[in-house]
């Protein structure tokens, strides 16, 4: 499956109520944010959602998106190589993730490093909203001949 789109995730609607939530926790108030009445007069045309924001939304996407990991007891991020944001993400618009198997690597036994080329999209869009190198670790289960 390498190199091949392997999920793409439902569309979410980003709303106003996430995006005060997300400057409240973040602490990043900016008006662009969170002031719909000033946010009118840039070229946007209202609130857009925090970069960070839609970054964050690929963990839901990717938990519904992804395939499974046969046998993995639990999943972390790891990080990211890259991260892009193309294109704003207007509040009240929705976005979905796409992605790309892009390299599976066992580092030692009982742990794999999963990489992905996540894509959010924003509906009806011509451009995504982002574009990431995302790395999750996934810990498996002890095969039962390894036990002592």
């Amino acid at each position: 499956m390498l190199g091949r789109e392997v999920g793409v995730s439902s569309w979410v609607e980003v709303n106003q109520a996430q995006v005060n939530a997300f400057a409240d926790v973040t602490n990043d108030h900016q008006f662009i944010h969170v002031d719909p009445a000033r946010a009118a007069n840039t070229p946007f045309g209202g609130t857009i959602a925090h970069g960070f924001l839609t970054l964050s939304l690929l963990s839901a996407m990717g938990l519904e998106a992804q395939p499974k990991i046969i046998g993995a007891v639990m999943g972390i991020n790891y990080g990211f190589d890259k991260v892009r944001f193309l294109l704003p993400v207007k509040t009240g618009s929705r976005v979905r993730g796409r992605f790309v198997l892009s390299d599976v690597q066992q580092n030692k036994p009982g742990e794999l490093d999963v990489n992905w080329e996540a894509t959010v999209e924003i509906e009806g869009g011509k451009r995504p909203a982002l574009v990431a190198a995302w790395l999750n670790r996934f810990y498996l289960e002890p095969d039962i001949d390894d036990d002592p």
